[in-house]
């Protein structure tokens, strides 16, 4: 099933509810930065929560940059999404692995670590980007980001995000958002009867690895609730805005007598991005030329 995000209401517009699917971004994340289990299953859970969250924003080129800094070994997650469905992130410490936990899932809670910060910032293109800071209460990515809803955004929401990943790769791995709008906030009746399927659900991968598609995910939480399923499907891709050109603007930051270091002292430069890991390579002849562009201005 190619990576997708799909939007839905229910309740009379009281329900708003999201969805997506990112196995193939996910495994592209694992390819580009060598990731253990455990970091790929953390930094899944990050891009897929960053997703949900720039899903509903309105204005075209919004971002949303979730960092996530606990006390466990991983050492940080830092992802950026898009409301144009492209999402890129990384690790602080890739190769990280630890046992499964008691009940013999990937320990991303420990790999994270329960004490530290969970930082959202969302920026519309215009102004000052909004941020807001939260503790974080479990490490597990998806209990820390419906945390942040609840006390930054003040909004009920429900948040399952999940990634699967084995010998094979990356197999599953998505997420879905179900928010209780003011209107339908003092439904306690709706309120609970939702709760509960939530609660009833052990994740959201086993209901990928079922064969269940958005749709029919959707259709078992909402069906009887007066379901409607926008017919946009938003398709979903890792994709990062780094390139040459942009490492050699940043190259000019570090000014003429540096670079004319470069040149002497290690023959070139080189910048890895560490958002994609791509490596970028800038010879001595393109170091020339940024310092004369220098010189010119």
């Amino acid at each position: 099933m190619a990576d997708q995000l799909i939007r839905a209401t229910a309740a009379d517009g009281g329900i708003r509810a999201v969805g997506v699917i990112t196995t193939k971004s996910v495994q592209v994340a694992k390819d580009r930065h060598n990731l253990s289990y455990v970091a790929t299953a953390a930094l899944g859970r990050a891009m897929s929560s960053g997703l949900l969250l720039a899903s509903s924003m309105k204005q075209e080129g919004s971002r949303v940059n979730i960092k996530i800094k606990g006390n466990g070994p991983l050492g940080g997650i830092l992802v950026d999404a898009g409301l144009d469905g492209t999402v890129r992130g990384y690790v602080a410490n890739p190769s990280v692995e630890l046992p499964p936990n008691a009940m013999g899932k990937l320990d991303v809670g420990k790999a994270v670590g329960k004490e530290g910060f969970l930082y959202v910032i969302k920026d519309v293109g215009y102004g000052y980007p909004y941020s807001s800071t939260v503790e974080l209460i479990s490490g597990e990515v998806g209990e820390d980001i419906a945390n942040y809803l609840v006390n930054s955004e003040q909004t009920a929401s429900a948040l399952l995000v999940g990634v699967f990943v084995g010998k094979d790769g990356v197999t599953a791995s998505g997420g879905i958002l179900l928010q209780v709008l003011p209107k339908a906030s003092h439904d306690e009746n709706l309120i609970a009867t939702l709760e509960g399927r939530v609660g009833q659900l052990k994740g959201f991968t086993p209901l990928l690895r079922q064969g269940k598609s958005l749709t029919d995910i959707f259709n078992d939480l909402l069906g009887d609730f007066g379901l409607h399923i926008f017919p946009e499907v938003q398709m979903v891709r890792f994709d990062c805005s780094c390139s040459f050109d942009r490492m050699l603007g940043a190259l000019r930051m570090l000014g003429v007598d540096e670079l004319e270091d470069m040149i002497v002292t290690d023959g070139g430069a080189e910048a890895t991005c560490h958002f994609c890991n791509e490596v970028y390579h800038a010879t001595p002849e393109h170091l020339r030329e940024v310092i004369e562009n220098i010189k010119a201005q």
